[in-house]
């Protein structure tokens, strides 16, 4: 807990994958206070030739993007701390990324305790527990 699904225009590399690991690993323990050892990411990798804005590829425009959501339980975090979080994230993405498309997205999920969990408990469960 939590879960983060991320995409990112573009090539994979283990290098790339390290510094989007680590930027999201460090914001959300830090920002949302969220357990390092718990936080688990997918990241997938599409081409700029196949991701569009407005109609236009990004290869197209020169610009990077992404998008990844993630899933917190419920009344864990304040608006002020998503707050926070969207915007170093999309920080850290420009400078992992470069000339970085005004259109990319943080989705935050904030999903009820008793509805999400992981190794077959709760965090409902984990709580009272």
């Amino acid at each position: 807990m939590p879960i983060l699904n991320v995409k990112v225009s573009a090539k994979k590399s283990p290098e790339l994958v390290a510094k989007i690991a680590a930027h999201l690993t460090d914001i959300t323990s830090r920002i949302l206070k969220k357990k390092r050892e718990v936080t688990a990411i997918t990241i997938d990798f599409v081409e700029p030739d196949a991701w569009l804005v407005g109609g236009q590829l990004l290869s197209d425009l020169g610009s990077n993007s992404f998008y990844f959501d993630i899933k917190i339980t419920d009344e864990t975090n304040t608006k002020d701390e998503k707050a926070q979080y969207i915007q170093e994230a999309f920080e850290g993405f420009s400078r992992i990324l470069g000339d970085l498309h005004e259109e990319s997205y943080v989705h935050i999920e904030d999903v009820r305790a008793a509805s999400y969990g992981f190794g077959g408990k709760t965090q409902e469960y984990r709580y009272h527990h």
